[in-house]
């Protein structure tokens, strides 16, 4: 049985949202193991024994979140060089455009030498001021069905041995 790890980090509960909307999906594939945590409780043991990747982040100041980023750098160098090959996409929550964000986790994603399967998924809050930037988030149903469908996806190609 292959497995899926979804890494997220969720400040206002949009990437949640997002995640949880993969992994719901993903789940109804046969043949695979889904693994939905968080990025503070993920290290690079759950790396080692993941297929294949899911990893989500808000977009803050234009760039992946801190704790996302954390996740990237306690795990980057232990996995390196053990990770090449495996499927990976990605999706953003963003309050503008989502473009650094993606951006950033690509690049993380290539020194690790992930195979991209899917475009980068950026859902835009619109959130631009103060107060609707701390405000939790609801995503709406298209875009979680749009989460859904790359999920799904990735866990239909990962049992199939697509990727």
């Amino acid at each position: 049985m292959k497995t899926l790890l979804i890494v997220y980090h969720s400040l206002t509960g949009g990437t949640q949202q997002m995640a949880e909307a993969a992994a719901e999906a993903a789940r109804a594939q046969e043949g695979v193991a889904v693994r939905l945590q968080r990025a503070v409780d993920t290290g690079p043991d759950d790396l080692l024994a993941a297929d294949g990747y899911l990893f989500g982040t808000p977009e803050n100041l234009a760039s992946m979140a801190g704790l996302m980023k954390d996740f990237f750098d306690r795990c980057y160098y232990p996995v390196l060089g053990r990770l090449n090959g495996r499927p990976y996409a990605a999706m953003i929550c963003a309050g503008s455009d989502g473009q650094n964000a993606l951006r950033q986790l690509d690049r993380i994603a290539t020194g690790w030498r992930l195979r991209t399967v899917a475009p980068g998924l950026i859902v835009c809050t619109h959130a631009q001021t103060p107060e609707r930037i701390f405000a939790p988030k609801q995503i709406g149903a298209e875009d979680r069905a749009r989460c859904a469908e790359l999920g799904g996806a990735l866990a239909a190609g990962l049992a199939l041995g697509v990727f």
